[in-house]
C-alpha cells in the first residue's frame, strides 16, 4: 500500500513562491547530503528541464546531486537505484521508467531506509515520502475533451501513446478515454505507441496517414515530442490545416508550436517545478524530519 502524499501541481502561485523562498540558502548542515536524481531519459527537453531545475535547487541548498539517465530502460534504472543505495545517498528522486518493473527497486530503497520521492511518475508498489506530479488523468481528459468539442462531437481521431508501462502513459490514456465516453460520435481509428519520442511520433503519424488517407480530423499525442513529430508529418503530407493536434507537457517547443498554430492545445505540466519541489522536500525532511507540504497549484494550459 502506498503511503506517499500526491502533490498535484497546477501552475505556480504567489503563496507557493513564498514557501520556496522560505528555505535557507546553502545551509552548511546540508553539505553532507547527497541526492540521486534518476530520470527515465535525458533525450527529451521535458526531463532536461527537470534535471536543470533540480540541479539549481540542489546548488542553492548545498546538496550534492547525482543525475542518472535511465535511457528508458527499467533494467538500467533498477541498476542505478542499487548503485545509488550502495553509495549511501540520502534521498532518491525517481522518475520511474515503468510503474511495475521499477517497483522492486523502490521496495529495495524502502528496506534500506532511504527516502524516495517520485517525480512526474510513480510505481505500482513501494513507499514514497512524496509524489510531485501534475494530474495526468485530468490532463488526458482536458486534451481529448478539447479535441472532441473542436470536432463538434463527431469525427475520427488518432492517439499516439507514450512509453508502455509508464504511469504517465497509463493515466493520460485513462483520462482521454474517460472524456471520449461522452462523445459517442468520436471514433478512435488508430492508437499506436510512439514512446514519447519525436522521431517515432513522426514515423507513426506518417503510417497512420497512409492507413487513413481521408477522414482523420484529430490527433491526441501524449507528450510534446510526439506531437511535434506528428505535426511535422501532417505538414509534409499537406494535411496540417485539416487535423487538430492536442498535446501534454507545456515545453518551450510545444508552446512555440501552439503559437505558430501547429498544435491546437498543449496542457502544461511544469517539470521544472516538480523537480524543484522534490529536492526541496528531500532537504526539508532530512533537515527537520517533517515531510514537506506543497501548496496546491493551478494547471496551466496553452492553446487557442
Amino acid at each position: 500500500m502506498k503511503t506517499f502524499k500526491n502533490r498535484f501541481l497546477r501552475g505556480l502561485t504567489i503563496a507557493a513562491a513564498g514557501v520556496l523562498a522560505a528555505l535557507p540558502m546553502s545551509a552548511s548542515a546540508a553539505q553532507h547530503y547527497t541526492f540521486a536524481l534518476l530520470l527515465s531519459t535525458l533525450n527529451n527537453p521535458y526531463f532536461v528541464a527537470m534535471k536543470n531545475s533540480a540541479q539549481a535547487e540542489a546548488d542553492r541548498l548545498g546538496v550534492k546531486l547525482l543525475v542518472l539517465d535511465g535511457n528508458n530502460s527499467s533494467t538500467t534504472q533498477t541498476n542505478q537505484v542499487h548503485t545509488a543505495l550502495a553509495r549511501k545517498v540520502d534521498v532518491l528522486l525517481i522518475n520511474p521508467t515503468d510503474a511495475t518493473a521499477m517497483s522492486p527497486a523502490v521496495e529495495a530503497a524502502n528496506r534500506a531506509g532511504v527516502p524516495v520521492i517520485f517525480l512526474d511518475r510513480r510505481t505500482d508498489k513501494g513507499k514514497a515520502l512524496d509524489f510531485f506530479a501534475s494530474d495526468n488523468v485530468d490532463a488526458g481528459t482536458t486534451a481529448c475533451d478539447f479535441l472532441a468539442r473542436k470536432l463538434g462531437g463527431k469525427g475520427d481521431m488518432a492517439i499516439l501513446l507514450g512509453v508502455p508501462g509508464a504511469s504517465a502513459t497509463n493515466e493520460r490514456t485513462q483520462g482521454c478515454e474517460a472524456a471520449l465516453k461522452a462523445y459517442p460520435g468520436i471514433k478512435v481509428v488508430a492508437k499506436q505507441t510512439a514512446n514519447f519520442n519525436r522521431q517515432q511520433g513522426l514515423d507513426v503519424m506518417r503510417n497512420i496517414l497512409i492507413a487513413h488517407p481521408a477522414g482523420l480530423q484529430a490527433v491526441f499525442a501524449e507528450n510534446d515530442e510526439m506531437a511535434l513529430g506528428a505535426a511535422q508529418a501532417l505538414h509534409a503530407a499537406n494535411r496540417a490545416s485539416g487535423i487538430a493536434v492536442a498535446s501534454i507537457d507545456g515545453t518551450a517547443d510545444g508552446i512555440a508550436a501552439v503559437n505558430k498554430g501547429e498544435i491546437a492545445l498543449d496542457v502544461g505540466q511544469q517539470p521544472a517545478l516538480m523537480s524543484k519541489l522534490g529536492v526541496m522536500a528531500g532537504y526539508e525532511y532530512l533537515h527537520s524530519g517533517v515531510p514537506f507540504v506543497a501548496v496546491p497549484l493551478q494547471l496551466h494550459t496553452a492553446g487557442h
